[in-house]
C-alpha cells in the first residue's frame, strides 16, 4: 500500500481515520497542543492493517493532525510522564452545536484526549518509515451470557 493522506471534514471522514489508527501506539511526549495556532498533533506508530494479507505485519509512522482545537482535555494521560506509551483505540466525535463538538482521542486503559473544536478539520498522512511488527494486535470477544 502506498503512503495514505486522508483529510476529514465531517463525522464519517473522521471514522475512516479512525480505522487507520485502530492500534496506533504513541508516547505521550509524541503529543502536542499549539494553543495559539489552535492545533494539536500526533505522532504516531500505526499498525498497518492492509499489510497481513499480503504477507508480514507493520507499522508505519504517521502523522495526525487537529485544527480550530479550542481546549484540550486529557484523562489518565500525564505529560509528567512522557515515556508512557498509549494505545489508541478510536477516534470519535460528539458534536454540541453544530458544527462544534468534541474530537475523543479513546486509548486503552481507559486513557481519553478531549478535544474541543469549532469544526472537524483533521489530516492523517503517513511519513515514510515502515518496520516489520512483532505480532498482529488483537481484540478478545466478550463472551455473552446468552
Amino acid at each position: 500500500m502506498e503512503q495514505i493522506k486522508l483529510v476529514a471534514l465531517d463525522k464519517d471522514d473522521l471514522a475512516v481515520i479512525s480505522a487507520h489508527l485502530q492500534d496506533a501506539v504513541l508516547r505521550v511526549e509524541d503529543l502536542a497542543y499549539l494553543p495559539r495556532e489552535r492545533c494539536f498533533v500526533v505522532a504516531l506508530r500505526r499498525f498497518d492493517w492492509e499489510a497481513p494479507e499480503r504477507g508480514k505485519p507493520r507499522r508505519r509512522l504517521a502523522a495526525l493532525q487537529f485544527k480550530r482545537v479550542t481546549a484540550v482535555r486529557r484523562q489518565k494521560v500525564d505529560p509528567a510522564r512522557p515515556k508512557d506509551v498509549l494505545n489508541l483505540l478510536a477516534v470519535d466525535f460528539v458534536e454540541t452545536e453544530a458544527p462544534s463538538g468534541r474530537i475523543m482521542l479513546v486509548f486503552s486503559g481507559g486513557a481519553a484526549i478531549a478535544l474541543d473544536v469549532e469544526c472537524i478539520e483533521a489530516q492523517l498522512n503517513d511519513l515514510g518509515p515502515v518496520w516489520e511488527a512483532s505480532s498482529r494486535p488483537v481484540h478478545p470477544i466478550l463472551e455473552s451470557d446468552q
